[in-house]
């Protein structure tokens, strides 16, 4: 094909979008939802796995030790702690540490702690952090096996809900973008269906004259893209304003959402530019192949 031809033809394309004001408008709000649709499903997905994520990191392990271990056995001990596969902090703990912070704790109860004296009965023991808590059995059995442990405080309990929570909103998720994605298909199928019906009588006219079914599609997939292209804009424009307030008004007014970290939640300027390039792709890709091919139809005359 000829430059000029494809020059005419690219031309036509956006020429059809002037011409058909009311289906091109059709078929760029139903992109527009549809782009939405998904595209706050996927934020809200990546979000909640964060958020999950942050309560994980806060998750802790206490490790405590022999009242008679030595210095040289603990030196010894956190060795083999940071040395463990699932472990990614290891922060030792003396018992002088646990005793001054009781004290601060317990303010109200000084008579209490003036007459236990100089005795202090608490022991040493290490804050540990999982980097995995799938795994968190796992390790538990791995540092009973050390010498001098006098017991470790896990709370699997919890680790145990965790772990069903996150799989359980995984396979919602997913299940709720999967027919969001098909929804939005059909939906965007039948409008440039309706597009491309509205002007049957020029395809015909156009390939009774002659005209080979390359030459009567490229237009069609012209405006179909751009169409397509606008809608990712306009998605991109609008998923930014509106979660920007979303993640405002949680910010300001939700105590759930401070309690567990408003940081957790990813700012939009983080994903601005993977969003905005994911929405115009796919609103040209879905807007090009459904105007290609609702066009099959009444190419054969």
């Amino acid at each position: 094909m000829r430059l000029n031809s494809v020059k005419y033809l690219f031309k036509q394309g956006t020429r059809n979008i002037a011409y058909n004001k009311l289906m091109a408008f059709a078929s760029f709000c139903v992109l527009l939802v549809s782009l939405l649709l998904v595209g706050f499903s996927l934020l809200f997905y990546v979000n909640i796995n964060l958020l999950v994520a942050d309560i994980e990191a806060k998750n802790e392990v206490i490790v405590f030790l022999d009242e008679d271990t030595s210095d040289e056995r603990i030196n010894s001990i956190n060795k083999s702690l940071k040395a463990m596969e699932n472990i990614d902090t290891v922060v030792f703990y003396s018992k002088e540490e646990a005793f001054a912070h009781l004290k601060a704790s317990m303010a109200d109860s000084e008579v209490l702690f003036d007459s236990m004296g100089d005795d202090n009965p608490l022991v040493d023991s290490f804050k540990i952090r999982i980097k995995d808590i799938n795994f968190t059995d796992e390790t538990v059995s791995e540092i009973e096996k050390l010498d001098n442990i006098l017991s470790i405080r896990a709370p699997l309990e919890f680790v145990d809900i965790l772990t069903g929570l996150k799989r359980v909103i995984s396979i919602i998720s997913v299940s709720i973008i999967i027919a969001l994605i098909i929804v939005s298909m059909v939906i965007i199928s039948n409008t440039t269906k309706a597009s491309v019906f509205a002007r049957r009588k020029e395809i015909s006219i156009m390939k009774y004259v002659g005209a080979t079914n390359a030459f009567i599609r490229i237009p069609f997939f012209v405006e179909g893209m751009l169409t397509g292209i606008l809608s990712g804009v306009a998605a991109t424009l609008t998923t930014w304003f509106g979660y920007d307030a979303l993640v405002r008004v949680l910010t300001q007014d939700n105590d759930i959402l401070k309690i567990f970290g408003t940081g957790s939640l990813v700012p939009f300027k983080d994903l601005a530019l993977s969003v905005a390039v994911s929405y115009m792709v796919a609103g040209a890709v879905l807007g090009a192949i459904g105007c290609v091919i609702s066009t099959r139809k009444h190419l054969k005359v």
